[in-house]
């Protein structure tokens, strides 16, 4: 039986993948910061669909945090066969609204983060000639969108970029770009969401079973919806002087993920 890891399992998307993975019958590493709602959460999994599920508690925005998870992830007789790379926030405010300490806490979870553990897993993964890492990004990693935006973009360009040099070793990495997804995220970041036409939310339970397929066929890129493909090619082809004029306006009011 295969063991997936995933960072902020206990809400969101992170939450779809543990419900999903769950019912495919993989063992799961759960990864968050509350406690009570890991042990909650890997309670019902196992009674549901009779998985081992492994509670970690753990803060990716301290080194503490990331090492108890590389630590975990490069445990070769517990072997991790896919990380999901979940976790990740939304701070309210534009530039310079936002305090620094909130700015590079943000790279710290997206960022480093997702290279430390990438890197921890791949390792393992590369040895045994297997493996699977879902790093999750945005659709605002296409837009000029402040920091988050540009962390997001940050790890579009590094997973593709180490998917191509892992090519061949069996080690498949690939980039999750959701766009407005019903989750706690907005509500936590403060953001509002009156303004978001109901044609661009998704479903998580959805986007998951989409994202999954994206990894088996071995993309390195997954927009898993075909309204926000479409965003996407028209975002591809519009000036960028224009682009980053429409993304001031909005400016951090609200965004996708």
């Amino acid at each position: 039986m295969t063991t997936a890891l995933i960072t902020g399992s206990t809400a969101g998307i992170g939450a779809a993948f543990a419900r999903r993975l769950a019912a495919d019958g993989h063992d799961l590493v759960l990864v968050a910061r509350d406690t009570k709602r890991l042990h909650e959460q890997a309670t019902e999994l196992h009674d549901r669909h009779g998985i081992e599920a492994e509670v970690l508690t753990a803060d990716l925005a301290t080194d503490d945090g990331i090492e108890t998870v590389t630590a975990r992830l490069g445990d070769r007789k517990n072997p991790v066969d896919l990380l999901i790379n979940n976790a990740g926030f939304g701070n309210k405010g534009r530039y310079l609204d936002v305090s620094m300490a909130d700015e590079l806490k943000m790279l710290k979870v997206h960022c480093e983060a997702v290279l430390r553990l990438t890197s921890a897993a791949a390792t393992s993964m590369r040895a045994r000639g297997r493996g699977g890492v879902v790093n999750v990004a945005s659709v605002a990693a296409f837009v000029p969108r402040g920091t988050y935006g540009a962390s997001k973009a940050w790890v579009v360009q590094f997973t593709q970029g180490a998917a191509k040099d892992l090519a061949g070793t069996g080690v498949r990495l690939m980039a999750l770009c959701p766009g407005f997804v019903r989750t706690e995220f907005h509500e936590r970041a403060g953001m509002g969401t009156d303004n978001i036409p109901g044609w661009l939310w998704l479903d998580a339970d959805k986007l998951v079973a989409a994202a999954l397929e994206d990894l088996a066929r071995g993309r390195s890129l997954s927009i898993p919806d075909p309204r926000y493909k479409a965003l996407m090619g028209v975002v591809k082809v519009m000036p960028r002087a224009l682009l980053g004029g429409i993304s001031s306006k909005t400016g951090r009011k609200y965004g996708p993920r």
